[in-house]
């Protein structure tokens, strides 16, 4: 087992994975905390829909995916802020109508230009061999950049987070952080998107986040905990899918799967245990 794991490390698209994979992660849980507090986790699943769309329209261009992705991503995300700000269309009614339609263009493009070729399935359900040197350069300067923009305007997302309206009352700019989180989520959700696919990306925004709070009470440690746990079941489910020959994205969803039962019954326990007392 530890020789393959080592075994592992010595193929650039495994170290590729793991390093770009792992900054996603990182980033994904931290703002999945704050999505899930408001009720907007959801947004990931719609985004990615969007991201698909905008990669099959590169594909049939010809042209570098994230660069054609990255922007209309960020726009997307954007306008789901100024729908669900419309009373006349909840949050929920926004993401479908959002992320259907643009499900429905990439669907169609692909149809009429290069069919349901490799690099489709790809996009769908993710590959490790999809990265490019390229991408992971490009992957890493916008993860660093989200990382330090988190810890930037910590205070403020914090404060949004909990009380959106208190927080406006003190002189937050609540519209400002809002669209804050929703780029940051977008750019997130496209560098993710190569590894994890347009089905599963979602899955790293909510599970971090919804297994902390099986255990942790405070925002920070929760936080803290979900990047902890997010990092480490990407490099176990990488791990997995390269020892038993399985797809990446699967993997460290059902790994995430596994690590939300264990904290779900420590969590039972732990409340047993103070009733006791």
């Amino acid at each position: 087992m530890a020789e393959k794991l080592i075994e592992m490390f010595s193929y650039p698209f495994m170290v590729r994975a793991i390093l770009v994979g792992s900054l996603v992660s990182l980033c994904s849980a931290l703002l999945g905390v704050s999505l899930v507090l408001k009720r907007y986790s959801m947004i990931g699943d719609g985004l990615s829909h969007v991201g698909f769309g905008a990669l099959a329209i590169a594909t049939a261009m010809n042209a570098a995916p994230l660069a054609v992705a990255i922007p209309i991503v960020i726009l997307a995300a954007v306008l789901l802020l100024r729908i669900s700000g419309n009373s006349k269309i909840k949050g929920d009614a926004a993401i479908a109508l959002i992320s259907t339609g643009a499900l429905a263009v990439g669907v169609m493009v692909i149809s009429m230009t290069t069919g349901m070729n490799t690099d489709v399935y790809n996009y769908m359900f993710g590959s490790i061999l999809a990265m490019s040197s390229g991408d992971v350069e490009l992957s890493i300067a916008l993860s660093a950049a989200v990382l330090i923009l988190y810890v930037i305007f910590y205070n403020k997302i914090f404060a949004i987070t909990f009380d959106e309206t208190f927080a406006q009352a003190t002189g937050v700019k609540a519209n400002l952080y809002n669209t804050l989180i929703a780029v940051l989520t977008a750019v997130t959700i496209v560098l993710g998107m190569r590894m994890m696919g347009a089905l599963l990306i979602s899955s790293l925004i909510i599970f971090p986040a919804l297994t902390s709070m099986r255990v942790c009470k405070t925002f920070k440690s929760v936080i803290i905990n979900s990047a902890i746990v997010s990092v480490i079941c990407l490099f176990v489910g990488i791990s997995i899918s390269y020892l038993c020959a399985t797809p990446a994205g699967a993997s460290v969803v059902i790994v995430n799967m596994g690590a939300l039962l264990v904290y779900t019954i420590a969590g039972g326990v732990k409340s047993g245990a103070l009733r006791k007392k």
